[in-house]
């Protein structure tokens, strides 16, 4: 089971053009703080089989790149020790983006998943409007590219962070809200579909009120394509996903959302 990009869903939650700028929860900019880390428990379904396979954690610190004021984004995905024997992961991704616009100026992101190795490390140039990609794999030759910039892009680590911003009481169900990401080498414009508020009950008895949102996929990688992806998020101005549900090309995924600290805002639209 070559599957690429185990925890990959997790990252890719979603993510929106600058285009909805003007959508933005502007007296709350940024929704989160420097110290925010939020962690899942990622579990995967294969029929009547359900695995806890591993745990995903994002984590911001504030910072400099060059002499800037930044924001350092972390992911570290690690499948658990029961389960390696099976299909071990070891994935890291980061992001340095603007303090004011969270805008990328360096995207890395260094996974090993059941063999498969990927180094990929991009650098953001808005004076030249370049973005300079190195990219390794195991099947794959080394490569490095130039790209030109295509507007409104983001990595897939500062788009989840960006994302959180958006004012989605001014979208109505069923709008789709445009995407704009770069992956592997290649600009994508997808959107995401707004489904509207649901209560949403986690696997350890939580209660939240939610958003919840379906995902345009990239067809190939683990995921078949289309809008198997769903999404639900805390419906306070954290805006935290609380799960994601994916169905791939074998079984299913989930990341339900296991901890908090240092959120900027009470977790408000927890049902106590």
């Amino acid at each position: 089971m070559k599957t690429k990009y185990v925890f990959f869903f997790l990252i890719i939650l979603f993510g929106f053009s600058k285009s909805a700028f003007s959508q933005l929860i502007e007296d709350k900019f940024p929704v989160f703080k420097n110290g925010e880390k939020i962690t899942y428990d990622a579990v995967y379904n294969w029929g009547f089989i359900w695995l806890n396979a591993g745990v995903v954690q994002f984590s911001v610190t504030e910072t400099k790149y060059q002499n800037e004021d930044a924001y350092h984004f972390n992911s570290v995905g690690t499948s658990l020790k029961s389960y390696d024997w099976f299909f071990k992961v070891r994935d890291y991704f980061q992001s340095y983006a603007d303090k004011n616009t969270l805008r990328p100026y360096f995207f890395e992101r260094n996974t090993y998943e059941d063999g498969y190795k990927v180094l990929e490390r991009c650098n953001f140039n808005y004076t030249d409007s370049l973005v300079y990609t190195k990219v390794q794999k195991t099947d794959k030759p080394y490569t490095e590219d130039t790209l030109k910039i295509r507007q409104n892009a983001f990595d897939l680590m500062s788009a989840v962070y960006y994302t959180r911003n958006i004012d989605f009481d001014k979208y109505k169900i069923n709008d789709k809200i445009p995407v704009r990401i770069l992956l592997d080498n290649e600009f994508f414009d997808l959107y995401i579909r707004y489904l509207g508020k649901e209560i949403l009950e986690t696997h350890d008895k939580r209660k939240f009120k939610t958003m919840k949102f379906s995902v345009l996929l990239i067809e190939g990688t683990i995921f078949k394509g289309g809008e198997d992806l769903y999404v639900w998020v805390t419906d306070d101005f954290n805006r935290v996903p609380v799960l994601v549900e994916a169905k791939i090309l074998i079984g299913s995924v989930k990341a339900a959302l296991s901890t908090t600290e240092n959120l900027k805002y009470p977790l408000s639209s927890e049902i106590k």
